[in-house]
């Protein structure tokens, strides 16, 4: 019965009173703006997979290499640079190490064997530096490898100077893996949206 004009109250057949028509937890309507969507309710996909796969920055390039813009050339030129006065201050350190040894005169079996290490991990390190920039590195092999690329890092900023000449170090392997993930990207947006009538018959 009403408050005010006494009459009662009726409700149309077969109709629920308000409070009992609220909408419960996942029944498939939208959630309050600001409020946390129900658990098991499916959402809309984020901005970034919508929009497709991003690339992967590179060090000291960032994700200028994708269009080669941004200063792409003049980070190479720094690059190239950076490593190779970085070569000539290492074989100068390196030099003075040797140095010394001779004036402490531990022989030449000793000198011998320290030139002879650091140009084998050099080696090492330069081959396998480079043929990261086009495969990934397994990280079993690369954790027990770190002793022999910290010995041989004059190899490692010699394939990172002759890499930079040509392009980004690891630009080939990035590129590769950017335009196989926006191809599979495109395959399953081009799946969903194929065939619209199974979305409303499903609906």
């Amino acid at each position: 019965m009403s408050d005010e004009s006494g009459t009662p109250t009726t409700t149309p057949a077969g109709s629920q009173p308000a409070a009992a028509t609220a909408p419960t937890r996942g029944a498939g309507t939208a959630p309050a703006q600001g409020a946390a969507p129900a658990q098991g309710a499916t959402t809309a996909p984020a901005t970034a997979s919508a929009a497709g796969p991003r690339p992967e920055p590179i060090r000291f390039f960032g994700t200028t290499w994708l269009h080669h813009d941004q200063g792409y050339t003049l980070r190479r030129a720094a690059a190239s640079a950076g490593s190779l006065a970085a070569v000539v201050a290492s074989c100068l350190v390196l030099r003075f190490a040797y140095e010394g040894l001779a004036l402490a005169n531990t022989g030449n079996l000793v000198s011998l064997l320290m030139v002879v290490m650091f140009a084998v991990c050099s080696a090492l390190a330069f081959r396998h530096t480079w043929d990261s920039f086009g495969k990934r590195p397994d990280p079993d092999r690369q954790a027990s490898l770190r002793g022999l690329l910290a010995i041989g890092f004059v190899g490692s900023l010699l394939a990172y100077f002759f890499r930079s000449l040509t392009e980004a170090p690891g630009e080939k392997l990035h590129r590769a893996e950017y335009d196989a993930a926006r191809e599979q990207h495109e395959k399953r947006t081009a799946r969903r949206t194929g065939n619209p009538s199974k979305k409303r018959r499903r609906a």
